[in-house]
């Protein structure tokens, strides 16, 4: 549980990174400015579209997890995703031929030429699609929550880490959207340079998590992690066999109507 609340803190913190990056495209959001309950409704929409966005990458990347928990891997992918936090803190060079790598692509291409499409109309479907494109443009913090969604091991629980990720950017991104560039100067550097050390720290739990170490709440030991993993194959072959056995019903209920 401690490593969900880590995708809202880091949700909050890339809130105040993204007024930087992203909070020119908050301010000159196309609102609906007939009164102040449009204006909120239409924030609103746009911020939903990008936390949907956001659930749907951790579906895309819970899969891949699952997959390697199923395997046997999880501890190991849970290391390498701290290892992988932690270096693009110590080498910004990661991060960086990240976004490079992703932000010149022909997808990305076209994801901005839609991006500029939707962005020039003022109806909320329009903004519910200008946000969930804006949640597919590069960014590291979001590269930092999809390790993180990985590492967590199942679909659900990747699912819900992007999903909180996505609300705790959502604060910082409406007021944007709402009053305009608030945040002084003072305060962007503040959070700017607490951003690095609190991806440090969610990088080291997700370590200490791998390492399996029998520390309440942050290393839980490996038969904890391994009957959790049990008991849901358990719930999951349970299930098919109560579907096969109501299938199994109703064709001899079937059958019985036939000979009468």
């Amino acid at each position: 549980m401690n490593i969900l609340y880590t995708a809202l803190l880091l949700g909050l913190l890339t809130g105040f990174h993204c007024i930087g990056m992203c909070g020119p495209i908050a301010i000159a959001l196309p609102l609906n400015k007939k009164s102040w309950a449009t204006r909120i409704f239409s924030a609103l929409w746009y911020n939903v579209g990008r936390t949907l966005t956001y659930a749907s990458l951790g579906v895309i990347f819970g899969i891949l997890g699952s997959g390697f928990s199923l395997a046997g891997f999880q501890r190991w992918i849970s290391i390498a995703m701290g290892v992988f936090m932690i270096s693009t803190v110590v080498f910004p060079q990661v991060n960086m031929a990240l976004y490079k790598g992703t932000g010149n692509s022909k997808v990305m291409n076209g994801i901005k030429k839609k991006l500029s499409k939707y962005f020039t109309q003022a109806s909320y479907r329009s903004l519910f699609i200008t946000g969930m494109l804006t949640g597919l443009l590069p960014c590291g913090m979001v590269y930092m929550a999809l390790a993180g969604a990985i590492a967590v091991g199942s679909l659900g629980g990747s699912v819900l880490f992007m999903i909180l990720f996505g609300i705790g950017t959502i604060p910082m991104m409406f007021l944007m959207s709402m009053i305009g560039n608030f945040a002084s100067l003072k305060l962007k550097h503040f959070i700017n340079k607490a951003i690095p050390y609190v991806v440090v720290i969610v990088g080291a739990l997700f370590i200490l998590r791998g390492m399996e170490l029998g520390i309440k709440f942050i290393s839980p030991p490996a038969k904890k992690i391994e009957l959790k993993n049990h008991v849901e194959m358990r719930k999951k072959k349970m299930a098919k066999k109560m579907d096969r056995t109501s299938m199994e019903g109703e064709k001899s209920e079937e059958g019985k109507c036939g000979m009468m």
